[in-house]
C-alpha cells in the first residue's frame, strides 16, 4: 500500500496519458505495469514513477512492439545488471522499427501529397478525378512535382 502524497489514482493518469482505464487495468493484468500500489481505500495508486512506466510502455506500443517484448523489457530490470543488455537490445530494435516507420511514413506522405495536388488540378479543370484522362493527368503532375520518385511508384 501507498500514501505518498505526489500518487495519483487510475482516473487522472487516463486523463493525463490518454490511455483508457479500461487499457490501464489491462496493461497491469498482462504484466505490462508492475507494481502498481493500492491506497488505503484498494484504489490503485501510481507515483510519478509509475506514471513515466505508463508513459513508457504506451510510446513502446504506439511505436508497435509487440506486447511480448514490452513484456519482456519490463521485466529485463531493475536487477541484475545483466539484463539491462537486453533491455537496451529491445530499445534499440524498436528505435530502428520507429526509424523504417518514418521513413515508410515520409515515401507515402509524398504519395498522397502528389495524389492530392493532382486531384485538385483536375478539380479546377473540371475533371472527374476517377476518369481515365485523369490517371493520366495524375502520372504527369506527380511526374513534375516528384521526378526522382516517379520510376518507384504507380498512382
Amino acid at each position: 500500500m501507498t500514501d505518498e502524497p505526489d500518487a495519483i489514482g487510475i482516473r487522472e493518469v487516463s486523463e493525463r496519458t490518454g490511455i483508457s482505464v479500461d487499457t490501464l487495468r489491462w496493461y497491469e493484468k498482462e504484466g505490462l505495469l508492475v507494481g502498481v500500489e493500492r491506497g488505503p481505500d484498494g484504489r490503485r495508486r501510481y507515483t510519478p514513477m509509475m506514471l513515466r512506466w505508463v508513459r513508457t510502455v504506451q510510446a513502446l506500443r504506439r511505436t508497435g512492439m509487440p506486447v511480448s517484448e514490452v513484456r519482456e523489457f519490463i521485466h529485463a530490470g531493475p536487477e541484475p545488471m545483466e539484463k539491462h543488455e537486453r533491455r537496451l537490445e529491445l530499445l534499440e530494435k524498436q528505435s530502428t522499427a520507429i526509424d523504417e516507420q518514418l521513413a515508410q511514413l515520409q515515401e507515402d506522405r509524398a504519395v498522397i501529397r502528389a495524389k492530392l495536388v493532382s486531384y485538385q488540378a483536375m478539380v479546377a479543370s473540371g475533371l472527374d478525378c476517377e476518369d481515365p484522362e485523369s490517371d493520366q493527368m495524375a502520372d504527369e503532375v506527380f511526374a513534375e512535382r516528384f521526378p526522382v520518385e516517379m520510376a518507384d511508384h504507380h498512382l
